[in-house]
């Protein structure tokens, strides 16, 4: 089937707004929207911009808008987004992070969110028996956090940072969970100036946008609700939330 992506471009060195441009492509139903970006590089117009790495949904390199919803386009499917001959997929970058060309954006903003809410196990504790143990039970309260590749489709999603830039994002805060649910993790402490803040956990409005892009199938919007009554379970008794 023949299909047109019609592409947003932008670059800021030479445009002085973004545009868009339409390239004509034959794809297989079942080939992925990724395939079909790398013929129109290879085959059409080498100066077309956009990331890309293992093209199997691990790394998140290939997030994008894709009909106006946030995903990977190398689990996209053509026929997930045109069904007839002819069909237009339309292709933007991630928003509320500054173009560095077409679809490439500068997340700068996203990883510096991400690293301060810190996210690693902090623990001053020492280790009994060579290791901290943990059950089956206590990791399966975040297991699904531990997917999260760090494509930025859910900050892409959210409503909230389209009124506020400041806000910390859903994968932000959905890694702050990974951590202070992890009964080896002493860090709630170290992280509560961040996630307690205005624009910490409390603009989230339970849009569930994030998890509905998110391609690892994480719980995002749960997550955040999580941490909300962890900090609201600190400040009615001072415990060091475990739920």
């Amino acid at each position: 089937m023949k299909i047109v992506l019609k592409v947003e471009r932008f670059n800021p060195e030479s445009d002085a707004a973004p545009y868009y441009q339409s390239y004509e492509v034959d794809a297989e139903p079942n080939e992925r929207l990724l395939d079909a970006l790398m013929h129109v590089k290879r085959f059409l117009d080498g100066s077309l911009g956009f990331r890309k790495s293992c093209a199997h949904g691990v790394c998140g390199s290939d997030a994008m808008r894709i009909n106006g919803k946030d995903g990977l386009a190398c689990k996209t499917l053509i026929k997930d987004v045109a069904q007839e001959d002819g069909d237009t997929i339309t292709v933007q970058p991630l928003r509320y992070l500054p173009v560095q060309r077409d679809l490439i954006v500068d997340q700068d903003a996203f990883f510096k969110k991400y690293r301060s809410i810190k996210p690693y196990l902090i623990n001053t504790t020492p280790v009994d028996q060579g290791e901290r143990r943990q059950s089956q039970a206590e990791r399966g309260k975040f297991d699904d956090t531990t997917n999260c590749i760090l494509c930025a489709s859910c900050y892409s999603a959210c409503p909230v940072l389209g009124e506020n830039a400041a806000f910390l994002g859903p994968a932000a805060i959905a890694q702050a969970y990974r951590f202070i649910a992890d009964t080896r993790d002493e860090g709630f402490a170290d992280r509560l100036p961040v996630l307690d803040a205005p624009d910490g956990v409390w603009p989230c409005q339970n849009h569930f946008k994030c998890t509905q892009s998110c391609p690892r199938s994480i719980l995002i919007t749960k997550r955040i609700n999580q941490v909300k009554r962890m900090i609201e379970k600190q400040r009615d008794a001072g415990d060091t939330p475990s739920d």
